[in-house]
């Protein structure tokens, strides 16, 4: 019996070695491998299952941004085609404008107006755009055109088309301020018969004629043909001489020049994801809470306006498979990396003002850490030196009702209803000081929104200059997504005529042009599980985005979104292509209208010229294919240093959300 208890107390001191050891073991295990188990994270876990998912479909990174080659050819040719006479130097008859509306409409609208004007054989005054007049105390150095476009550039370069002035003569302002001159309000696809038959007679009679545009322009976009030069004239009005005043132009090449040093390529994104956009095509129901009030409240104040002839509640989930509601930000994400972009891809987030919020892009930028806008690249001293100086706000321009007497606590009381009462809701969280401005704040306060306060319309002006920073870099980026664009309803958008500048300035350029009725059944292939035989979701997203890229894409704009903006689309009128034994056939639309393949040749100098430059670039380009690293996706990108004092160094790879939100 003793000898059985002592082989026990052996075993059980030796199952104790055994636990201690093995103790031991795990210790050392985790000591050594401590380093992994902390940069472990939800991005980490994503990329190693998305490039395990990919296997071998994944997409060389050289292939995700090269030139597309059926585009090559196309050319920027806008110089006159034929006879072109001058401008009549003592011109009598003045058009003055004003124009209201936010970046792209005034773009466009500009644009339509130099086109009335050298109709109409008319002087035009330089416009006012109504967004910087509005608002008080901005800098006085600008003055409502200057504060956004260079106007001495605007005068000089138009000299040939049109003759520009400042200001209408002093003996005729007098009785512009007594309203003496007929003003028109024209539709933004007003035809040139309206204004030789509307217009025209009382320009004659009056000697000046007032325009008022408010819906992105004051033209249609397609002219007859014997217009052809009108619509080359909208191209160097769009593409020549809008130049955004010089410290804009600065400031902007500045921000590409730092996205350039660090050494890789960049891709700009526009969501798209506007009040205005949203509500026009019912997509309030893709956001949630106050959200979804404040979308429905503009779509009924379209409504009441006529701008829109529909119901006000519709279901914005047909819409969304419709394409007509923007793609959303983690949609986005996923297209992307399905074409084989990887998480430290640096994209540029364009766009002044994204509805949501900070919070609407929290998946993409868990998707890429990369993802940067002008405040990751500028100081707050280049921002505000951009600004000029301005008239201080109140430091508390929020105004809280009044509060409710004891007399008038005792009539809601009485008028409340029968008895026995419900008990009264909990007390509710406290409302917080930036949730009642701006957005949030009047429909928690009341059921009408209110006039737009002064700092609402300083922010819309300030937009003006984001927008014009964010267009420089998406033109300069490497390549260019649009979350929406336009599509031949609407009015112009920021995307579309960033679409437009880079297909004019350089055909080839990686800009993607996707269909959201397309994308969106995609992505229900995923919802309902619907896999076709030798043929997966990836692939299918990469035949489609690239098919966007180049002429079929092109097709599409050209029938969907020229005949609502033509700079969005400035093709074939604006453009020449250098002759080669692969140049397409004419392809027409329904119209008759030829949509692509319509290019003159290029002259011969023109010629010449691109084929010295490729002989040039041509050996460097196959150096760089062979000596690409394939590990481009696995470097960390950091901002370079900055001798500003406000500046930091700053990785952006990036851990929390800035927006000051305790409900986030």
């Amino acid at each position: 019996m003793v000898l059985f208890k002592s082989k026990i107390k052996w075993v059980a001191l030796f199952v104790l070695l055994l636990s201690f050891a093995s103790l031991l073991r795990h210790l050392s295990i985790a000591k050594y491998s401590s380093l992994d188990l902390v940069h472990y994270s939800a991005l980490t876990a994503f990329h190693n299952d998305f490039d395990s998912a990919l296997g071998t479909l994944r997409t060389p990174s050289r292939k995700l941004w090269a030139a597309v080659k059926p585009l090559q050819s196309l050319q920027p040719y806008a110089n006159p085609r034929t006879n072109y006479p001058a401008p009549n130097q003592h011109s009598t008859r003045f058009i003055y404008a004003k124009i209201f509306g936010d970046f792209a409409r005034i773009r466009s609208s500009i644009c339509d107006l130099v086109i009335v004007s050298r109709l109409l054989n008319a002087t035009l005054v330089v416009p006012e755009i109504q967004q910087t007049i509005r608002s008080k105390g901005i800098s006085n150095r600008f003055k409502s055109f200057s504060y956004l476009y260079d106007e001495e550039q605007f005068i000089a370069s138009l000299k040939n088309d049109i003759i520009v002035v400042k200001s209408l003569p002093d003996s005729l302002k007098a009785a512009r301020k007594r309203n003496e001159f007929k003003t028109f309000k024209p539709k933004n696809s007003a035809s040139p018969e309206y204004y030789i038959k509307e217009v025209l007679p009382m320009l004659k009679k009056a000697k000046v004629v007032g325009l008022i545009l408010a819906d992105g322009g004051c033209l249609q976009s397609i002219l007859p043909p014997s217009m052809v030069e009108l619509q080359r004239l909208r191209c160097r009005v769009a593409f020549h001489s809008l130049q955004f005043r010089q410290e804009i132009q600065i400031l902007g090449r500045r921000m590409v020049e730092r996205l350039r040093a660090w050494g890789q390529p960049f891709l700009a994104y526009n969501p798209g994801l506007l009040r205005e956009t949203l509500a026009y095509h019912g997509c309030g129901e893709l956001f949630q809470d106050v959200h979804t009030e404040l979308i429905q409240y503009r779509r009924a104040q379209m409504i009441k306006r006529g701008i829109i002839k529909e119901e006000l509640s519709v279901n914005s989930h047909l819409r969304r498979l419709n394409g007509s509601c923007p793609l959303m930000p983690e949609e986005v994400g996923i297209l992307l990396r399905a074409m084989g972009y990887p998480p430290k891809t640096i994209i540029y987030l364009t766009g002044s003002e994204t509805f949501g919020g900070q919070r609407v892009l929290v998946p993409l930028r868990a998707m890429f850490a990369n993802l940067v806008d002008r405040t990751s690249l500028c100081t707050n001293k280049e921002l505000s030196d951009l600004l000029g100086p301005e008239t201080p706000l109140p430091l508390n321009p929020f105004q809280p009702p009044p509060a409710k007497s004891e007399e008038q606590l005792k009539e809601e009381w009485k008028r409340a209803g029968p008895r026995p009462r419900p008990l009264p809701p909990p007390p509710s969280r406290p409302i917080y000081q930036h949730e009642k401005e701006g957005w949030y704040g009047w429909i928690t306060e009341r059921d009408t929104e209110p006039e737009p306060s002064m700092l609402y319309l300083r922010m819309q002006a300030h937009r003006l200059l984001w927008d014009a920073l964010d267009y420089i870099v998406s033109v300069e980026s490497n390549a260019f997504f649009p979350g929406f664009h336009n599509d031949g309803s609407g009015w112009p958008d920021f995307s579309s005529l960033v679409m437009g500048h880079r297909l004019y300035e350089m055909a080839s350029s990686r800009t993607y042009r996707p269909d959201r009725k397309v994308v969106a059944e995609l992505f229900n292939m995923t919802r309902d599980n619907i896999y076709h035989h030798k043929h997966n979701w990836i692939l299918s997203v990469q035949e489609h985005l690239n098919k966007s890229l180049g002429e079929e894409g092109l097709i599409r704009q050209s029938v969907f979104s020229k005949p609502a903006s033509f700079i969005s689309h400035p093709l074939p009128e604006c453009t020449c292509r250098i002759s080669s034994a692969d140049s397409p056939g004419h392809v027409k639309g329904n119209d008759g209208r030829i949509v692509y393949g319509g290019e003159e040749e290029c002259p011969k100098w023109m010629q010449h010229g691109q084929d010295v430059q490729a002989q040039s670039t041509g050996e460097e380009v196959g150096n760089s294919d062979d000596n690409e690293s394939s590990d481009y996706g696995n470097t960390v990108v950091e901002v370079p240093e900055s001798n500003d004092s406000d500046r930091k160094d700053v990785n952006l790879v990036f851990n929390q959300d800035e927006e000051m939100d305790p409900n986030d």
